[in-house]
């Protein structure tokens, strides 16, 4: 017979792997994390883009050298226009690719006269005509209003959820979701403050996917849950966390699929788009995407199932449950449930005929009342001393009464 994969193992229970039972261990991680993701908040912050801090963006064809070249390129000519010398210059970052390729610095908010006076100084030490650098302003109020609106988004979009789930579920199952998607958010802005990449309104677009894509996994093993908890205080083989743990392990392989099919893709534009090929624009946005997706998968099944069960054990009617299903497995343990085969014997005997009284197997009998038991009538049954074999009560085997022989 061929050998079961882990797929299957693991959706008929077989493999049980213990994660809602390590739900501590789990919480734990979960509150370092968010502790080394505020950390990093407060100490590292964010690198704001030119949409979101506001300032100067100067724009140089790629061809004058490496990155750094155009970067110190800027200082230079800063320096040259007289510009204040507190003036900030990030490092520069390359748009397209090819003949058309550029690189983008930002700078400090610079006047009209300052940006034009560093455009020509930054056109005579790189030896290009005027035309070949341009700039833009930008305001920080413009970048207010998209988080604004990005956080007025989030809020609408997070009711909406509760709601749904509330209907589809319950509000337990709800708040155990609206918490892994909030976990979820966090832990992604912690990595993005960590690596230092630029927010970007790319970025605030790449937040709000990862909340749709984290959804659908936790709506998937908790419709599993659901399946496998109803009428769960109507019997008494599991508890509702174990039950609970069977969803977790019965999604687990597609959960783990549709998070590789997702994530394939995305990988591939951030380390080749974005790393290899050097496509500046994407990173902002799948950055974000590869991280959210996922945490998504893993806070879905490591934290959403495992909160869920704390919540649903706390419910009076589940905490019964959960205390009967315990009490029979000590009392099972403990030897106060037959085993298997004497509760079959017992059931046996109450089938049997009544009529002979149980007499255990190690008693011991006697003869005569062996013979007794054995030589006993059933009621109902007529003596067999008097039984007559013959029909109709004759006696004589053929012969007729009298002596007379049959008539032929």
């Amino acid at each position: 017979m061929a050998k079961s994969g882990l797929a299957d193992r693991l959706y008929r229970g077989e493999a049980n792997l213990n994660i809602v039972g390590r739900r501590r261990t789990w919480f734990l991680v979960a509150g370092l994390l968010v502790l080394v993701a505020i950390g990093s908040f407060v100490f590292r912050s964010f690198h704001l883009g030119i949409e979101f801090s506001g300032g100067t963006q100067i724009i140089m064809p790629a061809s004058v050298g490496s990155q750094t070249d155009a970067q110190d390129a800027l200082r230079r000519a800063i320096e040259t226009a007289n510009v204040p010398a507190d003036t900030q210059v990030t490092a520069a970052q390359k748009l397209g690719n090819g003949p058309t390729a550029t690189y983008s610095v930002r700078t400090s908010q610079l006047t009209q006269e300052e940006s034009t006076a560093v455009k020509t100084a930054l056109a005579t030490d790189l030896g290009v005509t005027s035309d070949k650098i341009s700039d833009n302003r930008v305001s920080a109020a413009w970048g207010g209003q998209v988080t604004r609106q990005a956080l007025i988004g989030l809020a609408i979009f997070l009711v909406l959820v509760m709601a749904y789930l509330v209907v589809r579920f319950e509000w337990r199952m709800a708040v155990a979701a609206v918490s892994s998607l909030l976990l979820d958010l966090v832990l992604t802005a912690g990595v993005y403050s960590l690596v230092g990449f630029e927010v970007t309104p790319s970025t605030v677009i790449g937040f709000l996917t990862i909340l749709g894509f984290s959804l659908y996994d936790v709506v998937v093993v908790f419709d599993k849950v659901q399946e496998n908890t109803r009428g769960i205080t109507a019997g008494s083989v599991r508890t509702y966390s174990e039950a609970t743990n069977l969803a977790v392990n019965q999604t687990l392989m597609r959960s783990i699929n549709t998070g590789l099919v997702a994530l394939l893709p995305v990988g591939g534009l951030l380390f080749i788009g974005a790393g290899l090929l050097g496509a500046g624009t994407l990173k902002d946005l799948v950055l974000v995407l590869f991280v959210g997706m996922g945490l998504g998968v893993l806070s879905s099944i490591m934290f959403a199932a495992p909160l869920l069960a704390t919540l649903k054990d706390q419910e009076p009617r589940i905490k019964a449950h959960n205390a009967r299903v315990l009490a029979r497995r000590s009392s099972a343990r403990s030897g106060d449930v037959a085993p298997r085969g004497e509760r079959k014997k017992v059931v046996a005997a109450k089938t049997a005929d009544t009529s002979v009284p149980l007499v255990p197997d190690d008693a011991p009998v006697s003869s005569n009342a062996a013979l007794a038991g054995s030589s006993s009538p059933r009621p109902g049954a007529r003596p067999s001393g008097n039984r007559n074999t013959n029909r109709g009560g004759r006696s004589g085997g053929g012969n007729r009464p009298g002596g007379g022989k049959k008539r032929r």
